[in-house]
């Protein structure tokens, strides 16, 4: 086992809390939503919030900094898995954009005609449901985001983008561990993985590669191994792009 620095104790490799299912999530964040609504109307901000968005491949320990850096900002975190779930339910992306809508009536539209006249990838109805779904999320809190390439999707000037890299080694081990299974089959995992994540932005965002000029930081986890201490980098590079103090340290 091992211990970070502020004592909260992981196995190696492994992320140590469990994180509420994708589908009880969502139902539990629109009740909340749904109780929030008057305080809402009665002038909460609804405009777009500062987020932070986290890129990384499998084994990265991106979920391990989203945990330290949530309790570090407050912010929620929403990875991947919640993402997809609310993007490809339909009905439940629809309470959110409707939700949305009472708050600012028309800006959705709005909002999704200027990203496509920048981003050339929302062509197809599951791009534009994933982008109604980030940009929901993303006015309603300040939010971390963990994959599915949400920063190509959210304002650069709006986010801090933020890409976690390690070498193949560490990553095989990781994923060894989660998965509890040798290191062979965790190759053969990993590579299928990495090739479903390429194809995904491929399809997706009409990228063949990620760029590092898409990133406003990338930190090698090989060489800052503590994800506390990643975190309390990431939440300084936050607090100095959009000059903003973070209370919850």
């Amino acid at each position: 086992m091992k211990k970070t620095s502020d004592e909260t104790v992981y196995p190696p490799g492994y992320y140590g809390r469990k994180m509420m299912n994708a589908a009880d999530w969502a139902g539990t964040q629109v009740r909340q939503w749904e109780r929030a609504q008057a305080e809402r109307k009665k002038g909460k901000d609804f405009s777009q919030k500062h987020c932070i968005c986290l890129s990384r491949g499998i084994g990265a320990g991106a979920l391990e900094v989203a945990e330290f850096l949530s309790k570090r900002t407050g912010y929620p975190v929403i990875d991947k898995e919640i993402i997809e779930h609310m993007a490809k339910d339909s009905s439940l992306t629809e309470k959110i954009i409707k939700f949305f809508d009472e708050r600012l009536p028309g800006k959705m539209n709005e909002l999704l005609v200027a990203l496509s006249i920048e981003k050339k990838f929302l062509a197809n109805d599951y791009v534009k449901q994933l982008a109604k779904t980030v940009t929901a999320l993303s006015h309603t809190d300040p939010t971390i985001f963990v994959g599915r390439g949400t920063h190509l999707i959210l304002p650069r000037h709006s986010i801090l983008s933020v890409q976690l890299v390690c070498n193949k080694k560490r990553r095989i081990e990781k994923l060894a561990i989660m998965l509890d299974i040798d290191k062979s089959e965790a190759e053969k995992r990993l590579n299928i993985i990495d090739e479903e994540h390429h194809e995904f932005f491929k399809a997706v965002y009409l990228r063949e590669k990620i760029s590092s000029d898409e990133f406003d930081l990338i930190i090698n986890m090989d060489h800052i191994k503590s994800e506390h201490q990643v975190a309390q980098i990431i939440a300084c590079a936050f607090e100095q792009k959009f000059q903003v103090h973070l209370k919850n340290k």
